[in-house]
């Protein structure tokens, strides 16, 4: 690279969803482009998150028989969103995402699988769909990608996966839920696992890339396929304008500062700010140092596309019921003296658990998303004490699907007791004084839970009560999926803090995702997209995918834009079954 120019048509600074769906998209329509990632792997936060995204009206639904028109779906969102709706956002989104899921399904590496059994998350709010609205990249064999780019592939995030091995919710994650109780469950089980140890003796990393990693994947391999330059270790420092147009960026190679042209235009989706401090300070609620926070995203995560936009005129939107998509997670302490963070995604439904607060009170239908229990939990808790939560659980309910980072039998768990992530007591008294919660207010909280869970009922909160809850619950638990008495002991607990899987506030765009200047006019050159754009749904939660649903969308309609081109794919046009491009 001995070179301090190189002229490209598209430059996009990030290598998550939203950055290589814009890189792929305008590679296809004929723009040269490269990639730009701060990082020495590509994949951002995409590759460490669950890969789901929630796309309204996808051909996939449309193909198994789910017919629903767009305005049912602006319905739910205009209720969900309230004032903070744009007509104008909402609607290049829901043009945008059926069109987006068929084009790369058609035309690229990046196959999907339907999400068609996924409900969103209020399912009592009208317009609320129960299934058909998400997909999510369908598994895929990491050994077809060339040996550069597999090296240059992100790994799965260490807390989510399994000895390095990505698990895939449905079917997958019930077979390893079910391994000590199923013939089945224990065939797929040891075949998945077997095929890990061969492929980390061989390649150093499993290639069974499911979630979050098969998107990267899957996204890394069109690029691939489609001549688009990927260079990592390389951030972007500064935008070039001419004028009030921005004309290229300027890179930090390992091998010096690199001039990047960019005739077409500038993507920013470098991933939002969860990891900068004065954002925090400033933005996020019950942050007054702006370090009582935990982000599940890379900590490279921390505000650049923002600076890059702000120095080029654009404007972050900070009006937004929330600025951060919270998660609520777990701190994992490590021997080397470092820790990790595990979000509470699954555990939360099932039967034979509730969060509590330091008074020993429930706070919230824990059933219901990992936004709403953040959100809760900060309500719910007075000024001044630390804004946390327990998650708490008998022994039988650990071994059957574990807590937290502890997995469910036949993996050990005693060592998490020594390290002192998982609290224990022969009795809730013990248990509460072991987590420094009330406990006469533990005591009489599982007391009156326990009295109506013998009947699968939860009056106070209403666990169960939506197709959302059910299905986050255990399917062969009766009366209710997600209601069990917490009983007999010994008892366990887990100390739960607000985490986040990125930010909302973002940089203001318009419907092509041209990022906008304090006039609300487009700024010639220059895109955001992901979580470096401003959320479209305000700084609101109502389905999960509502990060990369957009994220892709956007990425797509901001390469389709940079490319002089309108959408291009007939909605319904996606075949049955994947097509072929592996």
């Amino acid at each position: 690279m001995a070179e301090t120019r190189h002229d490209y048509d598209l430059v996009v600074v990030g290598s998550g969803a939203a950055g290589l769906s814009a890189a792929v998209t305008a590679a296809h329509h004929g723009l040269s482009v490269v990639v730009v990632e701060k990082e020495p792997v590509l994949g951002g936060a995409t590759a460490w998150s669950g890969g789901w995204m929630w796309a309204p009206l996808n051909p996939l639904a449309h193909n198994a028989g789910i017919r629903e028109d767009a305005d049912t779906v602006r319905t739910y969102l205009r209720h969900e969103l309230g004032e903070r709706y744009e007509p104008r956002k909402i609607d290049a989104f829901l043009a945008g995402a059926p069109s987006m899921v068929a084009f790369f399904h058609n035309e690229t590496a990046l196959q999907f699988a339907d999400g068609n059994a996924i409900a969103d998350i209020h399912g009592d709010i009208p317009g609320a769909g129960s299934g058909g609205r998400s997909v999510i990249a369908a598994p895929f064999d990491g050994r077809k990608l060339d040996r550069k780019t597999l090296k240059k592939l992100r790994k799965t995030m260490p807390e989510t996966a399994f000895l390095g091995m990505p698990i895939q919710a449905g079917p997958d994650l019930m077979a390893f839920l079910t391994v000590t109780r199923s013939f089945k469950s224990f065939v797929h089980v040891a075949k998945r696992f077997s095929r890990h140890l061969f492929d980390l003796a061989i390649y150093g990393r499993t290639m069974q890339l499911v979630n979050g990693v098969s998107l990267t994947g899957r996204l890394a391999q069109s690029t691939d396929d489609l001549g688009v330059d990927t260079w990592v270790s390389s951030p972007a420092r500064r935008l070039i304008l001419d004028g009030k147009r921005v004309s290229g960026v300027v890179v930090d190679t390992p091998e010096g500062e690199v001039t990047l042209s960019a005739r077409h235009g500038v993507v920013l989706a470098a991933g939002g700010f969860p990891w900068h401090v004065a954002r925090r300070r400033a933005l996020f609620p019950r942050t007054p140092t702006g370090e009582e926070h935990w982000p599940l995203p890379p900590p490279a995560a921390c505000g650049d596309g923002l600076r890059l936009g702000e120095a080029a005129g654009g404007v972050v939107d900070t009006n937004l019921y929330s600025p951060v998509a919270w998660a609520p997670v777990s701190v994992v302490p490590y021997k080397d003296g470092h820790v990790g963070h595990f979000p509470h995604i699954i555990d939360r439904g099932k039967p034979g658990l509730i969060g509590v607060l330091r008074n020993g009170k429930r706070f919230v239908n824990e059933a219901h998303g990992y936004y709403d229990y953040v959100d809760a939990m900060i309500k719910a808790v007075p000024e001044g004490e630390e804004v946390c939560s327990w998650l708490i659980c008998t022994h039988r309910f650990q071994r059957r699907y574990g807590l937290g980072i502890t997995r469910p039998a036949p993996v050990p768990f005693k060592h998490w007791i020594k390290k002192g992530y998982l609290k224990t007591g022969r009795t809730l008294r013990e248990l509460a004084e072991a987590c420094g919660i009330d406990p006469a207010g533990l005591d009489a909280t599982v007391t009156e839970y326990n009295r109506h869970a013998v009947q699968g009922e939860d009056p106070e909160f209403g666990r169960g009560s939506t197709l959302y809850n059910r299905k986050q619950g255990d399917p062969a638990h009766a009366p209710n999926p997600c209601v069990a008495p917490l009983d007999p002991g010994p008892f366990y607990a887990v100390k739960v803090v607000p985490g986040c899987f990125g930010t909302f506030a973002g940089l203001k765009t318009n419907e092509h995702a041209q990022v906008l200047d304090a006039d609300g006019k487009p700024i010639a050159g220059l895109y955001a997209a992901g979580t470096d754009m401003a959320s479209i749904m305000g700084g609101y939660y109502p389905a999960g995918g509502i990060n990369l649903g957009p994220a892709m969308t956007f990425g797509y309609l901001a390469g389709l834009h940079a490319a002089g081109r309108q959408l291009s794919c007939h909605p319904f046009d996606a075949p049955s079954e994947p097509a072929d491009h592996e």
